[in-house]
């Protein structure tokens, strides 16, 4: 096309700053071409705004082909030549920004929907990176966060390759990569452009952005459901307290009277009957206002040094015929080493018993009851798990809220866990629950060791 504009035999054009160039050699004032062919040689350099952009060489093979008067329009061509060069690529550069932008632009959309998950956002911005960079066509992309690896369909085949570390918080918790599945020229940094280079870094930096912020939203929302759900056992404690102290004079007085009536004598067997269904139902009564008492606090703990083996032993002494009457295995996996904690015995007896009914409610049909002790750092654990009905995600958000139950009516209180959530609290103490329908419960109760074992730094697996 060029030999049109200059008629002659050959024409050289050398870009010194074309990035799109195979090819692309600094250009000298003094060029010799060893091709003795030519023998006519006219050389102009590529100027645009004082900055020479590469050069243009004109070959003929005639002698004094190029003449002086002539020379001005062919470095007006040049002239030209090399404002279209300049054209070209900043257009091409504008190019490379304005995907930039829009790809930058999609992952703040993809940031700003609430209903996306973290999983599901590493994935989604994976998928924007591609067209981004300068061959959209042949470019693969994968994020990798904390071992989990979110990547295009086909990065498998990658040739060349451009990566920036995910740091979050100070901490290195993965990379982001970009790369290609064929070869391509070299540019600034193997076949990328050094834009490419701050792209990457820049989208690095956002995602971990994006990670620390879903993270800080992610336990913000846990952080408020325990502080309802602290506030709502507050509420309801101090409305338990109170309407146990109300009862209590009234329910002793129906005791009362029923024990000394049940003692007079020439009474018909019906009539003791009857009064003996008033004692039992009385002393159900008065059990279900010490729970109540004890889940607002009103019963304060006498704590003591206790063995957390000896709990288990004592309550399950009384609890293995109702297992086996029920079809339920009873595994025991106490440690050697018994873990020591101070604690109110009677309660954690009462915590055991809870446990060990609700996981053999879960078993109506049998089942494998495991009851673990065990030492783990400056913590003692009880584990109670079984293989029963497991619980859904819904009921399990639920479990520890007072007077909440699955069971039908006149089979429960729903006051067990609320209980047994109250006295591991009021101890010091943590409960962890896993649980899935079909494939049973599993409650992990972590209270601390008392001092002398938190020095000895007794540790069992």
């Amino acid at each position: 096309m060029l030999l049109d504009f200059f008629q002659c035999d050959a024409v050289e054009l050398r870009v010194s700053n074309g990035r799109r160039e195979v090819a692309c050699e600094a250009v000298c004032d003094d060029v010799r071409d060893p091709d003795t062919d030519y023998l006519s040689v006219a050389f102009m350099p590529l100027v645009v705004a004082e900055e020479t952009i590469g050069a243009l060489r004109l070959k003929s093979r005639a002698e004094n082909f190029f003449p002086a008067s002539e020379m001005g329009y062919n470095e007006n061509v040049a002239q030209t030549l090399g404002l279209a060069l300049v054209n070209q690529q900043v257009h091409a550069s504008l190019r490379e920004r304005v995907k930039e932008l829009t790809c930058l632009y999609c992952i703040t959309q993809l940031a700003d929907r609430p209903d996306v998950q973290l999983c599901d956002l590493l994935q989604g911005v994976v998928e924007l990176l591609p067209p981004a960079w300068q061959y959209p066509e042949i470019a693969v992309a994968r994020i990798i966060f904390d071992d989990t690896c979110y990547a295009t369909a086909d990065f498998s085949n990658v040739v060349s390759m451009q990566s920036a570390a995910l740091v979050v918080k100070g901490h290195p918790r993965g990379n982001i990569e970009i790369g290609y599945s064929e070869k391509r020229p070299e540019l600034d940094e193997g076949p990328f452009l050094k834009e490419e280079r701050s792209l990457i870094d820049t989208l690095a930096r956002q995602i971990a952005l994006l990670i620390e912020r879903r993270q800080a939203a992610e336990e913000k929302d846990r952080l408020q459901v325990q502080l309802r759900h602290a506030d709502r056992l507050a509420t309801i404690g101090q409305l338990s307290a109170g309407v146990a102290h109300e009862l209590n004079e009234p329910l002793g007085n129906i005791l009362a009277y029923a024990q000394l009536a049940g003692k007079e004598s020439g009474l018909s067997p019906q009539t003791a009957a009857d009064l003996q269904k008033i004692v039992v139902a009385s002393l159900h009564a008065r059990e279900i206002i010490k729970k109540l008492m004890l889940f607002a606090r009103q019963m304060p703990p006498r704590m003591s040094r206790t063995n957390l083996n000896a709990i288990v032993q004592d309550g399950l002494f009384f609890l293995e015929s109702r297992c086996r009457k029920d079809g339920v295995i009873v595994e025991r996996r106490l440690s050697p080493e018994p873990p020591e904690v101070v604690a109110d015995p009677s309660q954690l007896h009462q915590v055991l018993v809870n446990l060990v009914v609700n996981a053999v409610h879960a078993m109506p049909g049998g089942g494998i009851l495991k009851i673990t002790t065990l030492k783990l750092d400056e913590h003692a654990i009880l584990c109670v798990e079984d293989n029963g009905a497991g619980m859904s995600k819904k009921v399990l958000q639920q479990i520890f809220i007072p007077f909440f139950t699955t069971k039908d009516v006149h089979e429960g209180t729903g006051l067990g866990l609320s209980v047994v959530h109250g006295i591991v609290t009021s101890h010091g103490g943590v409960i962890d629950v896993q649980s899935s329908p079909g494939k049973g419960s599993r409650f992990e109760i972590r209270l601390p060791l008392a001092k002398q074992e938190r020095n000895e730094g007794g540790h069992d697996e």
